[in-house]
Formats: structure tokens, C-alpha cells, sequence
């Protein structure tokens, strides 16, 4: 059904870290957890804190000790306590920094939001990109099932830690957050050109520039965009 590529993975750190990749499919969360089990290191999400109440689901969630976010200021508070946490005791976070599936209609990563930003420097943690190609073609976005023929190839690549130093010993500014995020998004976008042999596009793609909603499948003008196959 698929064959799999891990490259690079060397250079994930022994310590705690922050692990962003990029996310263009609903079954991403598989694919990287499977990449970062099979390098012997536990993985734990950044998790809307809804899910925690879905029946069953929130169950997995709690006792595979998944980190829920909360959108109140008390709520946001112990999420970093306990991402925090996870990090002292040398865990794996995983943010998907972009918040949501792309919404670039050629599937490159998008503007990010600053959680990942503001977690690496409240900690100090590392902030790891990355990249994944060929998941999208087993299960495109927003599909309704698998294709499964032909067969499908992912790779998954390990990119070098966003270098932050300039910014961690700076007052937390939205300034200073948005340079951090931006850093992490093009780190992202360039290990994902590595895997599509492209370049990544000088702009990231921005929804509020298209009209686009920030969260749910019809984003735009009601309908998702057509797919469009990388060349």
C-alpha cells in the first residue's frame, strides 16, 4: 500500500525538543508519530482541547498523555506547564505551526501561528523542522478514503534546529514572535522543496490574503480549492 523514506534523523536532539512539521493531509499525525516512534522517541501533540472531550477519542488522547490547548488565558497557561514538562523529562512536542491544513492550493506550508515560537523561547527548547511529501497522495486533503493504487512512497526528512539565539534573550514582543514563527515556516518550506526537488515559494501563502477561513474544510468560498498535483 505504501513504502516509507526516513532521512536525516540524526539530527534530532537526545534532549527535549520541538518537532514542527508541515501538514497537508488529515492523516499527517500518523505518519510523523510513526517516523519519530520508529526513531525510538515518544512522541506527544499539541492538541485542540475539544478533542479531549469526543468519546473515545479523548480517552486515546488522555492516556497516551497527548498536551491539550486551551484558549482561555488560565487554560493556555497549563498547557505550557505541561508541554513544559515534557520537555524537561527529554519528550518530543509536536506543533503543527501552521494551526491547520494548508490552505496553499500547491500545498506548500503556509503562514504559521506563533504557539511554536512562544513555547521554543519560554523554554529554550530547539525547534526542529519537518518535511513530509507523499502522504497527500494516499489520502488527499479533506478526502472521504484512501487511494491506495498505485502504490505510494513518503518520505519523511529531519531539517537542521531554527536558529533562535538572537531571540530568546529579548523581551517576548509580537514582533519578536512573528520573526521567530516566520523562521520556523521557511525552515519548514525549504526541506519540503528538498522533497518536491522545487523551491519553496519566496511567500508563504497567507488565508487572510484570500479570503480564506482560518479553520474548517470550506475555506474557501465554501468549497476546498481543486487539488493540485505537484510537477
Amino acid at each position: 500500500m505504501i513504502s516509507r523514506t526516513w532521512r536525516d534523523f540524526d539530527k534530532l536532539p537526545e534532549g527535549g525538543f520541538i518537532l514542527c512539521p508541515n501538514h497537508v493531509t488529515e492523516i499527517d499525525p500518523l505518519v510523523v508519530g510513526h517516523a519519530i516512534y520508529s526513531s525510538k522517541r515518544y512522541p506527544r501533540y499539541l492538541a485542540k482541547e475539544s478533542l479531549f472531550k469526543v468519546p473515545v477519542l479523548g480517552t486515546i488522547l488522555r492516556n497516551t498523555g497527548q498536551v491539550p490547548v486551551a484558549r482561555t488565558s488560565a487554560g493556555a497557561s497549563q498547557s505550557l506547564k505541561a508541554a513544559r514538562e515534557v520537555l524537561d523529562a527529554n519528550g518530543v512536542i509536536v506543533i503543527y505551526a501552521e494551526g491547520t491544513l494548508t490552505r496553499d492550493p500547491d500545498l506548500w506550508p503556509m503562514r504559521g501561528h506563533t504557539g511554536a515560537a512562544r513555547l521554543a523561547l519560554q523554554t529554550g527548547a530547539p525547534v526542529i523542522p519537518m518535511a513530509h511529501w507523499g502522504a497527500q497522495e494516499l489520502f488527499p486533503r479533506y478526502a472521504k478514503g484512501l487511494k491506495l493504487f498505485p502504490r505510494k512512497r513518503v518520505t519523511v526528512i529531519a531539517g537542521d534546529p531554527v536558529d533562535l539565539d538572537d531571540l530568546r534573550d529579548v523581551p517576548l514582543t509580537r514582533t519578536v514572535l512573528l520573526e521567530a514563527t516566520e523562521r520556523i515556516m521557511r525552515a519548514i518550506a525549504k526541506d519540503v522543496g528538498v522533497l518536491r526537488g522545487q523551491k519553496a515559494p519566496d511567500v508563504l501563502w497567507d488565508p487572510a490574503d484570500h479570503g480564506q477561513a482560518a479553520q474548517g474544510r470550506n475555506f474557501d468560498n465554501g468549497t476546498p480549492p481543486n487539488e493540485t498535483k505537484d510537477k
